[in-house]
């Protein structure tokens, strides 16, 4: 057992809120508690994920990931028998830091978890991971939108047509990018369900999941994605291969919190990430929808 997990377990021995989740739980140690807990948190966190799904995700160990970028080469016309120069594949570097902790918790008195129930502490420890996932969601849509480097926009009538859609997609076309996310808030869903284009593009397949807002496949190649975390009259369109990334340094942990002298106990969840733009014209954000 790594260290640190070892030392939550202890400190959850003596947690009220530990303690409590293994008498109405009928669980026999701290541990087993405090697994409970974590899988109820990330079974929460998971529907409000969107953030995973719009931007490139990688594990790390590191505080500090360095990314290679490549500047493509070029070719040129000569004459016979002229000097020729070669213009090779460059690379320049970006480095992105894991500074971002992300952190949500709930706490209570001793009095609270002595009468508290098991549907009221599965409950409470829920919010806890669904607070974590959106705020996580919020901040790297915030994140893309303004790292964006190619800008368009609508005809600011308000509504999202079709039209618009294929606009943003060939925005990234143009630039010899392939855009496989669209990222919309619910108001500019509900105006693309009321379009015949726009049904009838449609490939629902098993990556397709709307009640957490992760639609099916258009035939442009873009996965939509709906998050009310999304600004209304924006669209973002992204080719998530190139564009940005997220580092996760440490993924949702789940641990004890205590402080006996204010009688409060609860438990936090929390993450630590960094978000860093490798290409930002692979962004694509349209405005005055």
């Amino acid at each position: 057992m790594k260290p640190v997990i070892a030392d939550i377990v202890e400190r959850a021995k003596s947690n009220p809120y530990i303690n409590a989740v293994m008498r109405e739980g009928l669980l026999s140690d701290a541990a087993a508690a405090l697994g409970r807990m974590h899988n109820v948190v990330i079974e929460a966190a998971k529907p409000a994920l969107i953030s995973r799904e719009i931007i490139w995700t990688l594990s790390t160990k590191e505080a500090l990931v360095r990314f290679p970028k490549a500047k493509l080469g070029k070719a040129k016309i000569t004459a016979e028998g002229a000097e020729l120069w070669i213009h090779g594949e460059k690379y320049e570097t970006t480095d992105v830091k894991t500074d971002v902790e992300i952190r949500a918790g709930a706490e209570y008195t001793k009095k609270f978890f002595e009468d508290a129930s098991w549907f009221v502490l599965e409950r409470q420890t829920a919010e806890v991971g669904r607070a974590v996932a959106e705020l996580e969601t919020e901040k790297v849509y915030g994140y893309l939108a303004a790292n964006a480097g190619t800008a368009t926009t609508g005809d600011n009538d308000g509504i999202l047509e079709w039209a618009e859609v294929v606009k943003l997609w060939g925005e990234l076309k143009k630039l010899n990018y392939n855009p496989n996310i669209l990222i919309i808030s619910p108001e500019e869903a509900a105006d693309l369900w009321t379009q015949d284009q726009f049904i009838h593009s449609f490939y629902f397949g098993e990556q397709a999941d709307v009640q957490r807002g992760v639609l099916g496949t258009s035939y442009l190649g873009m996965k939509i994605i709906v998050s009310s975390k999304c600004t209304a009259n924006q669209a973002l369109a992204i080719d998530t291969s190139v564009a940005a990334v997220m580092l996760i340094r440490r993924d949702i942990l789940t641990e004890p919190f205590e402080n006996p002298r204010e009688d409060r106990y609860g438990v936090v969840a929390s993450e630590r990430i960094g978000l860093g733009t490798l290409r930002a014209v692979a962004i694509a954000k349209m405005t005055n929808i």
